[in-house]
């Protein structure tokens, strides 16, 4: 088995363009060898009071496009969140195929001084868990514990091993054609809010592809 590529965010520091560098770069390698094998994204740490300081938008919208990059790649991917995660961490925890949490484990949206920081984890969450579910966490920052996260659907599953996680998503997507499985997910993210008509044509075209790919019997 391939052994995953693997990135680690500290959600204590703001998004800089050291953590950027480091997305892009195993976004990079995922998309030089899009095998089979999946990209582990390790996240911990929510940010102290003032982390804004010193953010500017230009700087926000390249961290927001480096992780809408994650969140297409032609591989799988998994998240390990432990402890208090925020900020950069939860940015990055929500963009991930399979997100898992170990004991302990607290989702934070951060505040900006003024209110919750209006960046896109408050439309990640709300997507994965709807409005009612979240608004706490949105409004007034309310902690999403480990087991709450899994209820909501925002985690998929409480784990004590990361190491034996991150295993065991590699084995779920073993045999999986990367490029495969990033179609399935961008037809997966459209049916929330395209209409059947407008589906059907990429589906059927998806159905069209993998019908024209040999299949490969496994050795």
């Amino acid at each position: 088995m391939e052994e995953p590529l693997t990135v680690v965010i500290d959600g204590a520091q703001p998004p800089s363009a050291a953590t950027v560098h480091a997305v892009r770069t195993v976004c990079d390698q995922a998309e030089d060898r899009p095998g089979a094998g999946v990209v582990a994204v390790r996240v911990s740490g929510a940010p102290a009071a003032g982390w804004t300081d010193g953010l500017e938008v230009m700087g926000i919208s390249k961290w927001e496009r480096t992780l809408r990059r994650l969140e297409r790649l032609p591989r799988a991917t998994v998240a390990v969140a432990s402890g208090d995660c925020g900020g950069a961490a939860l940015d990055a925890f929500l963009t991930c195929d399979i997100r898992v949490v170990t004991p302990g484990t607290r989702l934070l949206v951060p505040g900006d001084g003024t209110a919750t920081w209006p960046g896109m984890a408050g439309y990640r969450l709300v997507q994965l868990a709807g409005v009612a579910r979240v608004r706490r966490a949105l409004l007034f920052g309310l902690p999403i514990e480990a087991s709450e996260a899994v209820a909501l659907g925002v985690a998929d599953e409480l784990a004590d091993d990361p190491a034996g996680a991150v295993a065991a998503a590699a084995a779920l997507a073993g045999g999986l054609t990367g490029k495969e499985v990033a179609i399935r997910r961008q037809l997966l993210f459209d049916a929330a809010t395209t209409s059947f008509e407008d589906a059907l044509g990429p589906h059927l075209a998806a159905c069209d592809r993998a019908l024209r790919t040999p299949v490969v019997e496994a050795s």
